[in-house]
């Protein structure tokens, strides 16, 4: 039996965001960092079910990646999975190093400045292109935005769920 869809055994990795041709092959809005990296990883699990599909083959297509998914032979087949995210099991990950980690396990952590004051919970990570942003519950409904970066996260405490930051609340 599958774990329920809010465990940490799984870690979504995109969604199927429509259809490509006439042979079921779906395009696919991938979250990670280079967008045709989600093809090294197979199986798929789509939809509340979890359902396995295995990857067949995939490619950049323009700006975006499209895949052809075992078993999803037609345009309606493809068709009955937008939307769905794509998840794997989290044990396909790669290993991190020192020092590194997965966004999703840096969500609900406290966040202490320099002098340990509160400044919130991790709500989100947003990518800009300059640099990766930690958006904040400020508990007072709220968000305060933090440059992630190695000058504003000054440690990040895995045990305790904290993340201390150089960074000051009226900033």
């Amino acid at each position: 039996m599958l774990p329920p869809p809010e465990s940490e055994e799984w870690v979504v990795l995109g969604k199927i965001s429509g259809i490509y041709g006439v042979r079921g092959m779906v395009k696919v809005f991938s979250f990670t960092d280079l967008r045709d990296a989600i093809l090294d990883y197979s199986p798929w699990l789509l939809g509340p079910d979890r359902h396995a599909y295995g990857l067949e083959e995939g490619r950049m297509q323009g700006e975006g990646v499209v895949a052809k998914l075992v078993g999803v032979d037609d345009r309606e087949q493809a068709r009955a999975l937008i939307g769905q995210e794509i998840r794997i099991a989290r044990a396909h990950l790669p290993e991190l190093q020192p020092g590194e980690f997965y966004w999703r396990d840096l969500l609900g952590m406290q966040v202490l400045n320099q002098e340990g004051q509160r400044l919130g919970t991790v709500k989100s990570f947003l990518e800009t292109g300059a640099n990766d942003v930690m958006v904040l519950d400020d508990g007072k409904g709220g968000e305060l935005l933090i440059p992630w970066s190695d000058e504003t996260a000054a440690g990040v405490d895995t045990d305790a769920r904290q993340i201390h930051v150089d960074w000051q609340a009226d900033w």
